[in-house]
């Protein structure tokens, strides 16, 4: 009589069917937890046929929802700490859905492609403004869950119309983060892989162009049979296509699919460029079982005569008006949010108090994951996830794995980087021609220095030197030669020189003249890339007589005749996007005993590093080097290709440099060994051979 009351009585049966537990009445077992016993039909028909109280009305109300504060009967592992249990008055579960659907349309795979359904997904949005810290949050998100034991990997959704990263400006985008496949993508990447230590590869970064080119192609192929090709569904439905592909690719050194898939949407809520991704993800959470994905709001609250909430309500409703409900939102501010604050942000945004965390400024970021946690961040997820039912049994590769894990680990590292940077400085002067872009135009650098400072107990201070500040045209006045001898000045008072890569011919003469003085002055200097060219055309000039060597890159009126930088053979001219020597490659150390850059990997014959390059050093200029004291320590498999260069101890207590990139793979407690060496020598001389005895 209950469902005729409501005009549901058709469906009555098959909702009580379908849902397990639906209709029975309440017991308490040993424990005292309650669990429903089921009916016989006969008792459910007398049910039914009965007259039902507004007491009864309730009781079967209750009943159609699961109860979300019972525990899992999936046990985990004892080695990983399990999830804080979700608040009971928190997460009831949606009503399970009937098993008998009308049958789909035709074209119901346009509209809801089919998904995995056994991926969790956590996505992260932000809005008021760009630069919030969307990706810290959602690496801290995806560190705490991996501590937990889950299988956890990364997507960023890039809503810009370039195919990758690889041709855009420092100076707008930042670093381009290289992968081991040699995909070419968001420095946000680089964050994902060093908090969740994570390799990830290039289907990994989802940007408009991407999506655009996939769908075109298509089209041209034939395969939407003559139909008009529109955002929606095509465009949404090839978004979700490839994070439902991505997202079962292991990215964790093991050959188990992830478990949980951390998605960071690119820019701002209420950008038109955003849109069809906000559209996607909607129609992604449809397309997946209920408690399959978690959406994570980020937004700012400014402290003006207060905190203020406009701004994020603004936010959370402009969310809602595409389709889309915040599970959690996570408030940036400059200090701990208040609790009037959460209750006014949880009264007009329709979220409990609960799931409004605070993400206020710290020392370091290292301390983000402990300040999430402590608000039961995964504990919050364990209820809108229902992430106890997941097994976490530990894997045979988290046995070797070395990274941080646990919360402790991550608290104990923040303290870590908290006295390091109380402690006696480590100043290396940083010469490079994308100062002005400010830290993220070389974010993994200044990382991996970091990563190296910390595990010498220094606090790192760079010295911005921009490279054409070294450069002294013919004709200089008196001003510029000044400028010179100031910034060669900042050299000699730095405790070490280094020299990031770069593309393109300005402040080339700078970056060469900053790697002669290293090596004339005796002072630590490390080159990565374009700093291992330009101290290669430097060496020839000084100790070979050159006076006109240079790169091929640099000369593009063929004035010189002593290339020692030539373009890679195998590279075409014709294009620039994605042509170069990219992604993991071996480097063999012929000699490993003698060379300290093999010593500071540990005695390694060969490692694997990261690359990115179109040009080389031209070997037929090799004997005539290393006559004159320069080793070419590194190299390639066939022996054609020289990575490493460095001086032997007795003529320079630390003079290297490597053509690869070194920073894309140092990690939090595990600095790159190049850098580690590096900053071993600016701290003290006899530092390198204390890192290579250890």
């Amino acid at each position: 009589k209950f469902w005729v009351k409501l005009g549901l009585s058709s469906v009555a049966p098959q909702v009580c069917a379908s849902t397990s537990g639906a209709s029975g009445t309440m017991s308490q077992p040993e424990g005292g937890v309650n669990v429903r016993k089921r009916e016989t039909p006969e008792q459910s028909t007398t049910a039914a046929e009965g007259d039902a109280s507004p007491s009864e009305i309730g009781r079967a109300l209750k009943a159609l929802r699961s109860d979300a504060s019972v525990a899992s009967a999936a046990s985990a592992s004892a080695f990983y700490p399990p999830c804080v249990p979700p608040p009971p008055d928190d997460f009831d579960a949606l009503l399970p859905p009937m098993k008998e659907c009308p049958p789909p349309s035709p074209f119901t795979a346009l509209f809801r492609p089919p998904v995995d359904q056994a991926t969790k997904y956590v996505v992260v949005s932000g809005g008021v403004c760009s630069s919030l810290g969307k990706g810290v949050t959602t690496s801290s998100i995806g560190a705490l869950l991996r501590g937990h034991g889950f299988r956890v990997t990364a997507i960023k959704l890039d809503p810009y119309l370039n195919i990758d990263a690889g041709l855009m400006s420092p100076y707008e985008h930042g670093e381009v983060f290289v992968l081991d496949d040699g995909g070419e993508t968001d420095l946000d990447l680089g964050n994902y892989e060093r908090m969740m230590f994570l390799s990830l590869l290039r289907d990994n970064n989802v940007t408009t162009g991407k999506i655009y080119d996939s769908v075109i192609q298509k089209e041209r192929r034939g395969d939407y049979l003559g139909k008009t090709v529109q955002v929606i569904p095509h465009i949404t439905g090839a978004i979700v296509e490839w994070i439902d592909r991505a997202a079962q690719v292991p990215v964790d050194g093991s050959t188990l699919r992830p478990q949980i898939c951390m998605i960071e949407l690119g820019g701002t809520v209420g950008d038109i460029e955003s849109m069809p991704f906000i559209e996607a993800l909607r129609q992604l959470r449809f397309s997946l079982d209920d408690r399959s994905l978690a959406w994570v709001h980020c937004s700012y609250v400014p402290d003006m005569s207060g905190q203020k909430t406009k701004p994020t309500q603004h936010s959370a409703k402009a969310l809602l008006a595409l389709g889309v409900q915040p599970d959690v939102i996570v408030c940036r501010s400059a200090r701990p949010l208040e609790e009037s604050t959460k209750k006014k942000i949880a009264n007009q945004c329709n979220i409990p108090a609960a799931r409004i965390l605070g993400a206020h400024d710290v020392n370091n970021l290292f301390h983000v994951p402990k300040v999430l946690a402590e608000q039961h961040i995964v504990g919050l997820l364990n209820g809108v996830l229902g992430l106890d039912r997941l097994d976490t049994l530990r894997s045979t590769f988290a046995n070797s794995d070395n990274g941080l894990r646990s919360l402790d680990d991550w608290s104990r590292f923040a303290r870590q980087v908290d006295a390091a940077d109380s402690s006696e400085e480590v100043v290396i002067a940083f010469v490079g021609k994308y100062n002005k872009g400010g830290s993220d135009a070389y974010q993994s650098v200044i990382a991996a220095l970091h990563h190296a400072a910390i595990e010498m107990g220094r606090k790192l201070s760079i010295q911005w030197v921009d490279a054409t500040d070294l450069e002294l045209p013919e004709g200089s006045d008196e001003r510029a030669r000044q400028r010179v001898q100031d910034c060669e000045a900042r050299l000699r008072a730095a405790h070490g020189i280094f020299v990031p890569g770069g593309f393109g011919d300005r402040g080339i003469e700078g970056k060469a003249r900053a790697a002669g003085l290293a090596r004339e002055w005796k002072k630590p200097y490390l080159g990565v890339c374009l700093g291992m060219q330009v101290a290669i055309i430097q060496f020839a000039r000084d100790m070979l007589g050159l006076a006109d060597a240079t790169s091929e890159e640099f000369d593009k009126e063929k004035a010189s005749r002593n290339h020692v930088i030539m373009y890679m053979p195998e590279i075409s001219k014709e294009t620039m996007g994605a042509n170069m020597r990219l992604g993991a490659r071996w480097v063999e150390f012929p000699n490993s005993a003698a060379s300290q850059c093999a010593g500071l990997y540990g005695g390694a014959e060969r490692v694997m590093e990261r690359h990115r390059h179109r040009y080389e050093f031209n070997i037929a200029y090799k004997e005539r080097f290393e006559a004159k004291g320069l080793v070419f320590s590194g190299q390639d498999e066939k022996k054609e290709r020289m990575d490493v260069i460095e001086l032997q101890p007795s003529d320079h207590p630390f003079y290297m440099a490597v053509q690869y990139h070194p920073e894309y793979k140092s990690r939090p407690g595990q600095p790159s060994p190049p850098f580690y060496g590096f900053v071993a020598a600016a701290c003290n001389p006899g530092g390198v051979q204390e890192v290579i005895s250890a």
